[in-house]
């Protein structure tokens, strides 16, 4: 049963002692979810998803109910993550901007891993697109498409896309991806692995087989918590980013919210299911005491909250995502963390965890203090951007925008967890704000002029 985090006392047992020489050094197995929000059955934000799965794993060690991206979309979100670099600090604030020229690829985690005697290898979406420095793995799966067998349902309402695909689960890319890893899994070797798998649903298309549609039947569909009048007390660049007349107007004036919210649901499900063929593997697997399993979501997903769709903005629906954490001799098992935290954390904490030392470029910091007591005092908020000079500070209780041009908006989410009313204009919350600003990043370089080709 999972747990909200109490006090604890937690024998670690020598695991850090042990960390001497590459050869004790312990396995990873880096999990990502694309476009994956908190829609996860543990953390009790919708109680409508269904993830076996992902509570299962929760159950294994530790689940963090606020963690945050670094930035709100696939290629900086990813870059930073994997590289330990900031977009203020890189420039990388855009799925357009291409990192490469910019970040090494022994600057990366798992160039990193490979250079410290890792045997490094990986399949689905780590980067974004074609990203990559191809050099920086030992084997990377080519990506295999399933054959397309049709479609029962196929809906297409401004680009946002879903299908109710005939077949079974292999129709989907990821079921190749998720079979790579566990191959990877069963294989002996002499060095110490670190496997990434990318499972790519829950992003668009929302094309999985019908059999998750049905799941989640379309009359009990609920949307999320909404109000009419959201955007009212948004300064003008947060009402930009929502996009109104966009994707939200095209989907109600279709009638079709609920159709989206279904799909959406259900590509979260067949992931988590993908997720359980591969946690099923490792648990017969011969490494399975002697591996850290992380799994992470690259950024969340709004679904109509604030009139807005996608990510791409910098509120609690676009930047909160699932971090589970399971390290053995580490974790207590099924401990749900409060502390917020971000994913520029995940690169120093594995380094931690593994025996090696953090590179200097990391600009995250280590969480393994919370790892072995989740209850710890922790007092660092999380930080993400959204273009230059564009960032949202979290902590446990607020959450702060500032935008490029100064406007900003402030949400006590103790009070008010779907952010309906915007504080900033409230001089009673002035010192809280100046308190926020000091977390906000000195460097905001500019934007990268290398733009990917695709």
């Amino acid at each position: 049963m999972i747990r909200l985090c109490l006090p604890i006392l937690f024998l670690v047992g020598g695991f850090f002692s042990t960390l001497r020489g590459e050869e004790a050094r312990p396995n990873v197995l880096f999990i990502a979810v694309d476009d994956l929000n908190h829609w996860i059955g543990h953390l009790n934000r919708n109680p409508q998803t269904i993830t076996p799965h992902l509570d299962r794993l929760a159950n294994m060690g530790v689940s963090f109910a606020h963690a945050y991206c670094a930035a709100p979309a696939c290629n900086p979100s990813r870059a930073a993550l994997m590289s330990g670099i900031r977009p203020s600090t890189s420039g990388i604030y855009h799925n357009s901007d291409d990192y490469r020229p910019h970040i090494r690829g022994d600057q990366m985690l798992n160039g990193y891993f490979r250079d410290n005697g890792y045997h490094v290898v990986g399949a689905g979406k780590i980067f974004h697109g074609s990203f990559g420095h191809g050099t920086e793995w030992d084997d990377y799966a080519a990506r295999k498409r399933s054959a397309d067998q049709g479609a029962f349902v196929k809906k297409d309402i401004g680009g946002v896309r879903w299908a109710q695909l005939k077949g079974d689960d292999s129709v989907v890319d990821d079921f190749n991806t998720v079979s790579y890893c566990i191959d990877q899994l069963k294989a002996a070797r002499d060095k110490p692995f670190f496997i990434a798998c990318g499972i790519f649903r829950p992003h668009m298309p929302w094309s999985v087989p019908k059999k998750y549609f049905d799941m989640h039947p379309l009359d009990q569909i609920e949307l999320p918590p909404h109000t009419q009048n959201d955007l009212d007390d948004i300064p003008p660049p947060g009402v930009k980013t929502a996009k109104p007349d966009g994707d939200h107007k095209r989907l109600t004036d279709a009638g079709a919210w609920k159709e989206a919210i279904q799909a959406y649901l259900a590509s979260i499900t067949y992931a988590d299911g993908q997720l359980g063929r591969l946690l099923d593997a490792f648990d017969k697997s011969p490494q399975r005491d002697n591996t850290i399993i992380v799994l992470w979501g690259d950024h969340g997903w709004h679904l109509g909250e604030k009139q807005h769709w996608r990510k791409f903005a910098l509120w609690e629906e676009a930047t909160r995502a699932p971090l589970i954490w399971v390290v053995p001799g580490i974790t207590p098992k099924g401990v749900i963390c409060q502390s917020t935290v971000d994913f520029m954390s995940i690169y120093p904490t594995l380094c931690d965890l593994t025996g090696l030392s953090t590179p200097k470029h990391c600009e995250g910091v280590t969480i393994v203090p919370l790892l072995k007591d989740p209850a710890t005092a922790w007092d660092r908020p999380a930080l993400t951007t959204h273009g230059r000079n564009r960032h949202a500070v979290r902590t446990g209780q607020y959450r702060y925008i500032r935008y490029d041009d100064g406007s900003e908006e402030l949400y006590d989410e103790a009070a008010d967890p779907y952010e309906w009313q915007n504080l900033a204009g409230d001089v009673k919350y002035a010192k809280t704000i100046d308190e926020l600003k000091k977390w906000l990043p000195a460097e905001n370089v500019p934007q990268v002029e290398t733009r990917s080709k695709k």
